[in-house]
């Protein structure tokens, strides 16, 4: 299958009809729109604009309505493809640029832009009633009848030069620009003589010389060139009678409809107005409706559902919402909608005449979809907070001092942690594992020694007493003069003596005498009598 039949499968059977029908009506035109899009007649869908929504409430209907689209849309195609081939001339297959309908509009377009009156203070009532918008709404639906006629005759020639050059077709897409490029190359021989600069890009052009000296093509003969030629000619008029239209659509709109063309252009404000029947009924429509203003289930019927977009409309193919990112479009499209709801009413009760109101709410849009562009905040990474290093509470009273005496380290621990330098510590056996004593046991001579020093209390550890119990314990202490230390001990360990006996009272009870002797029965010091 050539790529020209790929090609010809994607052609919608609503556009064939249109190709291949000269001289249709642009009121009947009209009303096949409304035909498929409103489920009724024009006059029907002006007054009734939310049928538009009611497309998908009968599935089966649908389905099989779908059904026998595809299958006529299978026959105009098939039937499309024998007469392309077969014809002689792109004019047989081609007709909309010498229908009557094509020459009128061209006419009235050359008519009123010879008027040097501007209609912007002119427009007052109903803008259905000008001549001139009637003109503006045939002009704007014809553009798309001369884009499928642009698609065929891109066919006819493509398929009546591919024996001179059969790789070009893969080698520029574009329909315009392979006209040119085939009406340049025409039926020469060596095509490196031949400049392509000023139509393709530099690289294309490079690769189209390359694969011009290498083709299998041959030349033409006089018949099929002249042919070639002719229908390069005819794409090249219908380009220039699109140019001429939607310049005119274009200049003039911005007077019926300022806002509207301010806010969407005037290419889809123009579509809108003719897909909903006038601004009138425009302004009378929802905006869920107008997003879908344009939606064709039919040309999308053959295609994968995976790469549709559903409830579209010539909103989300308008330029401004195309050249924003895919996932964006579908919210951009919402939010111009409803703004185009409100200046379409605007614009039917003629305020701001203008477009100050349009531009401004363009300008809105503009930021909003900035705003949409841009990154997500990113999270600020608190710092840890800086440690506190102010004292903690702690817990005092009797039971938290007697926990702290359970846990203390005795001074027999701390002995036993303790080395002195340069002297071996002593170790002790015990179930199989040998344990050292520390500075435990060193100290075997000397004052002290044989003693465990007692453990310090700490005073901020010590339990308050009142001033009376003070009192009452230092007279207590003071009337018991034989009173002795706790750690008082009777025995002593003397490496002189070995273990002796002692009384610890003996010596408090010397001095007493002494006392006695010398200070005592009041008198002075007393001579001890000679013997």
């Amino acid at each position: 299958m050539s790529l020209a039949d790929d090609f010809l499968a994607d052609i919608d059977y609503e556009e064939v009809e249109s190709i291949t029908s000269s001289g249709q009506d642009s009121n009947a035109q009209q009303q096949d729109i409304y035909t498929t899009f409103g489920g009724g007649d024009a006059s029907t869908s002006k007054h009734n604009g939310g049928d538009l929504m009611d497309e998908d409430e009968d599935d089966e209907d649908g389905d099989l309505d779908m059904e026998a689209d595809m299958n006529e849309a299978d026959g105009a195609l098939e039937a499309m493809m024998r007469e392309v081939r077969s014809a002689k001339n792109a004019r047989d297959i081609a007709r909309l640029m010498d229908s009557a309908e094509m020459k009128g509009i061209l006419k009235d377009i050359a008519h009123f832009q010879s008027q040097s009156a501007s209609k912007g203070s002119d427009v007052s009532g109903m803008v259905e009633d000008d001549p001139e918008y009637q003109l503006i709404v045939k002009a704007n639906t014809i553009t798309v009848a001369i884009d499928n006629e642009v698609l065929v005759v891109h066919k006819f020639i493509r398929d009546h030069y591919e024996p001179k050059f059969p790789e070009l077709e893969t080698l520029v897409a574009n329909p315009m620009d392979y006209a040119r490029t085939v009406k340049r190359i025409a039926n020469q021989e060596d095509i490196t003589k031949v400049d392509l600069h000023d139509i393709l890009p530099s690289a294309t052009v490079m690769v189209v010389v390359v694969t011009g000296t290498t083709t299998e093509g041959r030349d033409l003969t006089e018949s099929e060139w002249k042919a070639c030629e002719e229908a390069c000619d005819l794409a090249f008029e219908l380009e220039k009678a699109k140019a001429t239209i939607i310049e005119y659509v274009e200049s003039r709109l911005t007077f019926i409809a300022p806002n509207l063309s301010a806010i969407i252009g005037t290419t889809t404000a123009a579509k809108l107005m003719g897909q909903a029947g006038g601004l009138t009924a425009l302004s009378k429509m929802p905006a869920c409706n107008i997003q879908v203003l344009g939606k064709d289930k039919a040309l999308n019927s053959a295609l994968s559902s995976a790469s549709q977009v559903k409830n579209v409309g010539y909103i989300y193919y308008s330029p401004f919402v195309l050249a924003l990112p895919s996932d964006i479009r579908k919210k951009a499209q919402k939010m111009i909608a409803a703004k185009i709801a409100l200046a379409a009413r605007i614009d039917r009760v003629h305020s701001y005449p203008d477009g100050s109101w349009g531009r401004k709410i363009r300008e809105e849009i503009e930021k909003k979809v900035e705003k949409f562009l841009e990154p997500p905040p990113q999270k600020n990474i608190k710092a840890l907070p800086a440690p506190l290093e102010a004292a903690k509470k702690r817990r005092g009273g009797r039971r938290a001092r007697k926990e702290k005496e359970l846990y203390a380290v005795s001074e027999m621990q701390k002995l036993k942690n303790r080395m002195e330098f340069g002297v071996e510590e002593q170790e002790i056996m015990g179930y199989g594992e040998s344990q050292g004593l520390g500075m435990l046991g060193q100290n075997s001579s000397g004052p002290g020694a044989g003693r465990i020093r007692a453990a310090q209390q700490n005073n901020r550890n010590r339990g308050k007493i009142s001033n009376r119990n003070a009192a009452r314990l230092a007279q207590y202490g003071s009337s018991s003069g034989l009173a002795t230390a706790g750690t008082a001990s009777s025995i002593a360990f003397t490496p002189v003596q070995g273990i002796e006996l002692i009384d610890p009272t003996a010596a408090a009870a010397k001095v007493k005498a002494a006392n006695e002797k010398y200070f005592g029965s009041g008198g002075f010091f007393k001579a001890p009598e000679k013997k």
